[in-house]
């Protein structure tokens, strides 16, 4: 007998929802400073060439996994071949690393909000400010508790009464948002010793491609940071579109959902660079977007105090904007373990979800404790120096996703055989327009690439 399982109510739903995993801060924050790092156009020739190549395939696999077994990524592995059940493990263990992390950021983001919207703003220009409130006792945890719990609720209310209703009224929300913001960062402008500098002198740096110095080493290291991008950006290797795709209804043309993802996902983090590099080239120049990962928090609330009034109303529409993607991100990431749980032990939605709210708040208190209570350095493999919330963060997505990536390919490409996605994909008698490139990235580039990737991040190159 075959059990029923909730399910999306049709295509826009799904890919809203999908949409929603993959625009997340690896979009709005990642995605533009490793831009500004990569020499700008270069970044992102590379990035859109590895989005329509090696993301295609990755985020084909795991969403045909999904609706072909109709079960969660714990459990859809060994229902595709048993013996390699164990896969389903890896891709659930990764989720679950992540979603107490993720949600200390989204009460990182959640505090800058409220500090916009009460009118501190100019609080955050301090040089401490960020670290000030990270390694404080009480406001971390209590902002972290607040999204935790704002997270449990959409899972806790089901995929079509929660996941997809709140996907629907946030995504179309959130790219008007970027939008907004993107086409205003182009009009800003500033004078410093007589040289005006424009939104658009910033455009330029973020769009043209800057081959100076450029050598196959220096282009290998951008091709490594735009694929490892593409693994936060598509939501892959992670459990979620193996979960996602399991909620999806056998009529629904697959491949032409999976392109409007790919297509909606790039876009919106191409605009997102688009929102930031060039505030921060007219306001702090080539040199403000080394800040790296600390460009949201640090230097972005300069830039909003440099705006005068106007920057407060800015601030605000980017958290809020911020803060919406965080949300529909770490929904998906919690989804991909409830559903596991109730896959595997026959739970509830309900138990389920209590179970990993308290496992989220949990860890979540200890990764925020992390700064203060529980702080200390390590030195990890790629030669950057972390605490538990890195630690995490390096387990996750440099070891693991690719790990989980490889043997996925493996096990579709010479195990089971392309064929297994392909006819899901077609089942309808769609068309596959990419099948032969499907089935060479799958079986031989996308191993050998995922392997270097790998390599870099466990610092054998």
């Amino acid at each position: 007998m075959k059990e029923n399982r909730s399910s999306f109510s049709g295509k826009i739903g799904f890919v809203l929802a999908a949409a929603g995993s993959a625009v997340g801060l690896g979009n709005i924050w990642r995605f533009p400073y490793l831009a500004a790092k990569n020499g700008g156009g270069l970044f992102l020739l590379c990035y859109i060439v590895l989005a329509l190549t090696f993301g295609f395939t990755l985020l084909t696999t795991e969403v045909a996994i999904g609706r072909k077994t109709g079960q969660s990524p714990l459990t859809a592995y060994g229902r595709i071949c048993e013996k390699w059940k164990g896969l389903g493990i890896l891709a659930c263990i990764v989720p679950i690393i992540i979603l107490p992390y993720y949600c200390a950021i989204g009460g990182w983001v959640l505090k800058y909000f409220c500090t916009f919207i009460t009118g501190h703003s100019s609080e955050t220009v301090a040089d401490d400010y960020f670290v000030g409130f990270i390694t404080a006792d009480v406001a971390p945890l209590i902002f972290a508790v607040i999204f935790i719990a704002a997270t449990a609720i959409i899972v806790f209310l089901g995929v079509e009464s929660g996941i997809e209703k709140y996907s629907k009224i946030l995504m179309p929300v959130l790219f008007l948002l970027i939008v907004g913001i993107a086409i205003y960062s182009l009009t800003l402008k500033s004078e410093n010793n007589g040289v005006v500098t424009t939104g658009l002198d910033g455009l330029k740096v973020y769009l043209l491609p800057d081959f100076t110095g450029i050598t196959f080493k220096s282009l290998m290291s951008v091709v490594m940071d735009a694929m490892g991008q593409l693994f936060y950006s598509i939501s892959v290797a992670m459990g979620i579109m193996v979960a996602y795709g399991s909620y999806v209804k056998k009529d629904v043309n697959l491949m032409s959902s999976i392109n409007q993802i790919e297509f909606f996902d790039t876009i919106v983090a191409i605009i997102a660079g688009m929102m930031i590099i060039p505030s921060v080239i007219v306001f702090m120049g080539k040199d403000g977007m080394s800040a790296g990962p600390g460009l949201i928090f640090v230097s972005l609330p300069k830039i909003f105090n440099e705006m005068g009034a106007v920057g407060t109303v800015v601030g605000i529409v980017f958290f809020i904007t911020v803060l919406f993607a965080a949300i529909t991100s770490s929904v998906s990431i919690m989804e991909a373990v409830v559903s596991s749980i109730m896959d595997q032990f026959k739970l509830s939605r309900r138990r389920s979800t209590v179970f990993v709210t308290i496992y989220a708040l949990i860890l979540g208190v200890v990764v925020c404790l992390g700064y203060n209570k529980l702080y200390f350095e390590l030195t990890l493999p790629n030669g950057s120096v972390g605490q538990i919330l890195d630690v995490m963060d390096y387990a996750s997505n440099n070891l693991m996703m690719p790990v989980l990536a490889i043997l996925t390919c493996i096990l579709i490409g010479w195990v089971v055989k392309p064929e297994t996605i392909i006819n899901e994909v077609t089942r309808n008698g769609e068309k596959f327009g990419r099948k032969n490139l499907y089935i060479v990235m799958v079986k031989f580039v996308a191993p050998v690439l995922l392997a270097l990737l790998l390599m870099q991040a466990v610092g054998l190159f």
